[in-house]
């Protein structure tokens, strides 16, 4: 397809970004506004908008590329998620409403103390900032490979003018911006899986139940993995564990998510938005695992190969873009550019937003100004909102450099080494009421715990008789995080 078309349609989209941002920052654009939208966005606006949120290019691109090699075996891991979920809904999000919390952080500060805040709000600043690169850089590498390259441009000129223009229609609105814009691009997500299959099943004469039944005997399909405990990281226990406690981790402890969650008006709104969105995220995922197999059935069927990268390498990332752009008509094609740039950029402004409002709190202490909104106030926090895509603009380049394997792999592989400390600590101040740190201590206990998981991650068969990790993983960094506190721990408990 035509790199000319292609580029005009992405160009049209951030138009329709910018203007939805000047319409909704024109009357009011000060902090509070930015941080959580003065506390008065829609729930079902909310829990729409997260679907684009929480799923990102990587679910549009690898976890259908996936299933050539895993087949549906990433359900498990969405049906932890979906346990995870109702956790977070039920037990987390009742504690940060009831403190009237505006970072999620604040309650590790009343709870175990100022250095332990910090700590926390610094995990998150990395794991989020490390985590959203690589989203961008998944839906980046495919505008470059099928659109950019056709002009020239260099990789890390894409980057920039990617999150140039993500910039630009979030550093007035902030959050308030994202609660639409992300009710828009959730809508494209959801219309480009859905159109997607029928233009595939259209392409080999399936109807609905054919298609069904082709997948169901495609080879691909096969959900649940019971064989080999020990040495199989795809087993149905570890994919459940992992997938409820990274929910409860990246999205329970994370600022990004929860921030649009607190932005309701109550936590009743906050958690009817939670379950709608557990089912709908639930449903999408089983589709993007149907595409999956499409796919696999119609490169089969019409001699398409799996598409290598620069190196020469086999990358199953790139089927799905391969077949819709370059094998099926102009309107797939249309459809699918519109559906990826929707999915991660609504996963990139969230978080440059997530990130500002975050460091503007935990660490300049925003919330306990009297002139938060005052005009420096903004200037600072346009400031950092601007380092922090900087920030990820150069965590993009080095990832290009380095990563080797399919990038849904890669973002839950690091999440569970970073986001391993925050389940600890908030499970230390949960479960132990009675029970204070020894603050200054806690950052040596959040170094040393995905340090010694790492060891045991890489020398699992050797130490554990063969036990192979997986996301499970984070658990244990939890639980290592968790004995830490324990002995650092004293009587002098802090009240939240």
């Amino acid at each position: 397809m035509s790199p000319n078309l292609l580029l005009s349609f992405v160009i049209g989209y951030f138009l329709v970004l910018i203007i939805i941002s000047f319409l909704t920052s024109r009357k009011s654009s000060d902090n509070s506004t930015f941080f959580i939208a003065n506390r008065n966005s829609k729930w079902y606006l909310v829990a729409f908008g997260m679907i684009g949120t929480a799923l990102s290019g990587v679910t549009f691109i690898s976890v259908p590329g996936q299933v050539g090699s895993n087949q549906f075996e990433y359900f498990q891991f969405v049906l932890g998620n979906a346990i995870g979920f109702i956790v977070v809904a039920t037990l987390l999000l009742p504690l940060y409403y009831r403190m009237n919390l505006t970072s999620i952080y604040g309650y590790i500060e009343k709870r175990l103390g100022i250095v332990s805040y910090k700590t926390a709000a610094g995990i998150f600043l990395m794991s989020r900032t490390i985590g959203s690169a690589f989203r961008l850089y998944l839906v980046v590498i495919v505008l470059q490979r099928f659109i950019f390259d056709a002009y020239g441009m260099p990789f890390w000129a894409t980057v920039l003018t990617s999150l140039s223009l993500i910039w630009l229609y979030t550093f007035k609105g902030g959050l308030k911006t994202i609660i639409i814009t992300d009710s828009l691009q959730t809508t494209f997500l959801v219309l480009s899986v859905i159109l997607t299959i029928y233009f595939i099943c259209s392409s080999l004469d399936l109807g609905f139940v054919e298609a069904f039944e082709t997948i169901k005997h495609s080879g691909y399909s096969k959900i649940f993995f019971y064989e080999n405990f020990m040495t199989n990281k795809f087993h149905v226990s570890k994919q459940l564990l992992g997938g409820m406690f990274v929910t409860i981790a990246m999205i329970g402890l994370d600022q990004d998510l929860m921030q649009k969650n607190l932005s309701c008006k109550n936590i009743s709104e906050a958690q009817k938005n939670m379950f709608t969105f557990t089912g709908i995220f639930v449903i999408i995922n089983l589709f993007f695992l149907s595409v999956g197999a499409l796919l696999y059935v119609y490169a089969q069927k019409n001699g398409i190969a799996m598409p290598l990268d620069e190196l020469g390498s086999p990358r199953s990332d790139f089927l799905f873009p391969e077949i819709a752009l370059n094998h099926l008509a102009t309107l797939p094609a249309i459809v699918f550019m519109l559906g990826l740039t929707a999915a991660t950029f609504a996963t990139t402004d969230s978080a440059l937003t997530a990130l500002t409002t975050s460091f503007c709190v935990d660490f300049l202490g925003f919330d306990k100004k009297a002139d938060v909104n005052s005009a420096k106030s903004i200037k600072i926090r346009h400031l950092v909102h601007i380092l922090f895509s900087i920030l990820m603009f150069f965590t993009v380049i080095f990832f290009n450099k380095v990563n080797d394997k399919a990038v849904v792999s890669a973002i839950f592989t690091v999440a569970s080494y970073t986001y391993g400390p925050l389940l600890g600590l908030y499970a230390f101040g949960l479960f132990l009421k009675k029970r204070g740190v020894r603050d200054k201590l806690v950052p040596f206990v959040c170094l040393l715990s995905p340090a010694i998981s790492f060891f045991l991650n890489q020398n699992s068969k050797t130490l554990l008789n063969g036990y192979v990790f997986d996301n499970e993983l984070i658990l244990i960094n939890g639980l290592i995080t968790f004995i830490g506190l324990l002995f650092i721990s004293n009587k002098k408990a802090k009240i939240a």
